[in-house]
């Protein structure tokens, strides 16, 4: 049989009576957008992050740009931020108008290098945005420079740092709830959580029109809101989340014990990664795919074209050498399927297609 990279509908199927009923709730109430369910959830979703405030947008791009907006980025400014990461972080700060100012990664963890954001930080900084990539954590700690940091905390549900989780590390993070996030929704969501009060008000007006009672508008604001429907899946999704990260921890623990680090490097295991995406590297990607392709497994490979060698930016004149660690790390990053329940059986199918296929063999 085959083995999916992820499979989303194993982890909502017993779930789905629950589901079923909460929706029929719904639409009994009539009450579709910024309802008793959003305001439950950004609640509880507050309190589990541990963060004073959460406000529910419509995605977890629409996150990035309203919390750039309500801190004020414009343009001109300047925000630091990984090229190694999807689209949307960069796409966030060009559509106010800023300058995406790309840093490198640190080729053991693939998340911002604090080293050289610290040699783009300038004058013209106004924020920096690090993203927990492929659920790991990076403190924002390493990132002070007096100006707002926003962590990109998409793939990062449920991470956290000495006990701290994402989402309450910095001035603001923003999460995306997409299908095959770690905490997901039934299509598209997003959260912005931070522990100022005036900024989680300014986001709170910006998300609907700019408008506290539709009928005075006190900024150009945008259409985007967390629906009835999306935050009642979610805030029964968020009592198995924590399960479901542990679910993932021993899946990685149990692909190092397989042996899979015996022909590709391996993620380095911290307390509290969350494993979004299972990424190993290799130098044999190419023989190693072909090989998972022909056995029915799925696998994927993610920003092979790093953002700052994307058509859409070139304006901003990088070169290909410019991230030496980024540009690495695109050749060479593969993600294996991992989901709360994969089973040894497929787990171990997946390695011993990875060892038959390589040409790597252990001293």
């Amino acid at each position: 049989m085959a083995i999916p990279l992820t499979d989303v509908k194993a982890q909502y199927a017993p779930l789905l009576e629950e589901l079923k009923d909460r929706i029929a709730g719904v639409l009994e109430s009539g009450r579709f957008i910024l309802g008793p369910e959003v305001k439950a959830f950004e609640e509880e979703v507050a309190r589990f992050l541990g963060a004073a405030d959460a406000v529910g947008v419509g995605n977890g791009t629409d996150a990035l740009v309203i919390v750039l907006d309500a801190l004020g980025v414009g343009p001109g400014d300047e925000v630091v931020c990984p090229s190694f990461t999807f689209y949307a972080t960069a796409e966030s700060i060009a559509r106010r108008g800023a300058i995406p100012v790309f840093a490198d990664i640190d080729p053991a963890t693939l998340n911002l290098d604090p080293a050289d954001v610290a040699a783009k930080v300038t004058e013209r900084t106004k924020a920096i945005l690090p993203v927990h990539l492929f659920g790991r954590p990076l403190d924002p700690a390493a990132l002070q420079h007096g100006v707002p940091v926003v962590e990109d905390a998409a793939q990062a549900f449920g991470a956290s740092i000495d006990g701290r989780r994402a989402g309450s590390l910095a001035t603001a993070a923003t999460f995306s709830f997409y299908p095959t996030k770690n905490l997901f929704g039934l299509g598209d969501g997003g959260l912005v959580t931070t522990a100022d009060r005036a900024l989680a008000e300014r986001i709170r007006l910006l998300r609907f029109h700019g408008s506290r009672d539709k009928q005075t508008f006190e900024a150009v604001g945008y259409n985007s809101r967390l629906d009835e429907l999306q935050a009642a899946a979610l805030r029964i999704f968020l009592r198995h989340v924590e399960g479901w990260n542990e679910g993932r921890r021993a899946a990685a623990a149990r692909y190092a014990e397989l042996g899979l680090g015996e022909v590709c490097e391996l993620p380095a295991d911290e307390p509290g990664h969350v494993y979004h995406m299972y990424v190993v590297r290799t130098g044999e990607r190419e023989r190693l795919t072909a090989a998972l392709d022909q056995a029915g497994i799925g696998w994927a490979t993610y920003y092979t074209t790093p953002l700052h060698l994307q058509p859409a930016l070139a304006e901003l004149g990088y070169e290909r050498g410019s991230l030496p660690a980024t540009e690495r790390a695109a050749g060479e990053t593969l993600a294996l399927p991992i989901w709360p329940a994969i089973s040894h059986g497929e787990q171990e199918r997946v390695v011993e297609c990875m060892r038959a296929a390589s040409t790597v063999k252990a001293a």
